[in-house]
């Protein structure tokens, strides 16, 4: 068996692989460098490893790695994707881990590649002890952009296992709730004209600016009903993302869009948010000539639950002294659950530093995400 590297080594070289997604093919990247690197650690400490390309993906990748056999286990899962980012708002070089400050900086650090080093070094702990129940850890792709693949996991129907731990960012206290999430693009369509002639043409621009509105008031009315469950915003929210529109001043745009993202509790359902956005969006359209459209920007992921009493929600509360919690972030934490896992989502991380520059783990989380995992494979895995 080959020596794992020491951890250090193991997150600088992890952040160190660039594997960037987006919507946008301009700033989208592959994520195989670190899938390989996790591959080629996980497979000298004995782990059968799989590595699954996405659908359509040659440059993508999921990664199961199984160490024992048997039904149950633990799965410690974690996406190896970052956001996009702007290098001029860093301190340091993005892709190099940096530590100043009791901190490590680098890009993915905290939104997870720094999980997923943690979790490999765990997993070495366990390599020379017997299993009872399997160990399983999973690598995603895309989570950042789309959840392509946790979506293709989901409809091959794997990993089997009875539990899961996904390491995104809550500041080591269990989460057993979040919110669901989609995403529209709404398109206000107008006729190009002479500035100098408005009556020529039709605004796309004024005539979003009725849409805006419309949009806004619809999240007003949703805002007066509760969740119910606890979140830090206990209501549905609606952001407006993105406004695009328009090429010149003298010209009167012929296009206009607006990218929105909603936010929901476990009762509501997407299709009907959906629906109702659109149609609240629509007939605020009231510009002469112009016309509305929309269309899917991310088909969305429902709410995330796990029941208070389940054996995972129970473990990580009584390792970490916290009660779970309900956060208004989304994960892949609802894939995992149709798989037939009770998941918690727990990780080193603060989803306050997340997707901004400078993005950074305290190295004070670092010793006691380690007992953590150490725990969690004693208590799901070696014990008969």
């Amino acid at each position: 068996m080959t020596a794992l590297p020491p951890l250090n080594q193991l997150l600088r070289e992890l952040v160190a692989a660039p594997s960037v997604s987006s919507e946008h093919p301009a700033h989208d990247m592959g994520n195989l460098p670190v899938v390989h690197l996790l591959a080629e650690w996980l497979e000298s400490l004995g782990f059968a490893v799989e590595i699954l390309p996405l659908p359509g993906r040659s440059d993508k990748a999921n990664l199961i790695a199984t160490l024992g056999r048997g039904p149950g286990g633990l799965v410690l899962a974690g996406h190896t994707d970052t956001v996009p980012f702007d290098d001029s708002g860093w301190d340091s070089e993005p892709f190099a881990l940096t530590e100043r400050d009791d901190r490590l900086h680098g890009l993915g650090i905290c939104d997870m590649k720094g999980f997923l080093g943690l979790a490999v070094e765990a997993a070495a702990a366990a390599a020379g002890q017997t299993l009872h129940q399997p160990l399983i850890l999973l690598a995603t792709a895309d989570e950042e952009s789309g959840m392509d693949g946790a979506r293709a996991l989901a409809a091959a129907g794997r990993p089997k296992a009875r539990h899961a731990v996904i390491g995104e960012p809550t500041n080591l206290r269990p989460v057993r709730l979040h919110k669901g999430i989609l995403m529209d693009s709404l398109h206000v369509h107008g006729r190009a004209g002479h500035s100098s002639r408005p009556d020529l043409g039709a605004n796309a621009i004024r005539g979003m600016h009725q849409v805006l509105g419309a949009v806004m008031a619809h999240g007003d009315a949703l805002a007066r009903h509760s969740c119910g469950r606890g979140f830090a915003i206990d209501h549905p929210t609606i952001n407006t993302g993105c406004i695009e529109g328009g090429d010149s001043a003298n010209r009167i745009p012929a296009h206009c869009r607006l990218d929105v993202d909603l936010r929901f509790g476990p009762d509501d359902r997407i299709d009907a948010l959906r629906s109702d956005l659109r149609e609240a969006a629509a007939a605020g359209l009231t510009e002469p000539g112009c016309r509305f459209e929309a269309s899917t920007l991310f088909d969305g992921i429902p709410a995330f639950e796990t029941a208070a009493g389940t054996d995972i929600v129970r473990a990580c509360e009584a390792l970490t002294g916290h009660a779970a919690e309900a956060v208004d972030f989304a994960t892949e934490g609802p894939f995992l659950n149709q798989l037939g896992m009770e998941t918690v989502i727990l990780g080193p991380g603060d989803i306050a530093v997340a997707h901004q520059p400078n993005e950074s783990l305290p190295l004070d989380r670092i010793a006691p995400t380690q007992k953590l995992l150490r725990d969690l494979i004693a208590r799901f895995c070696l014990e008969s």
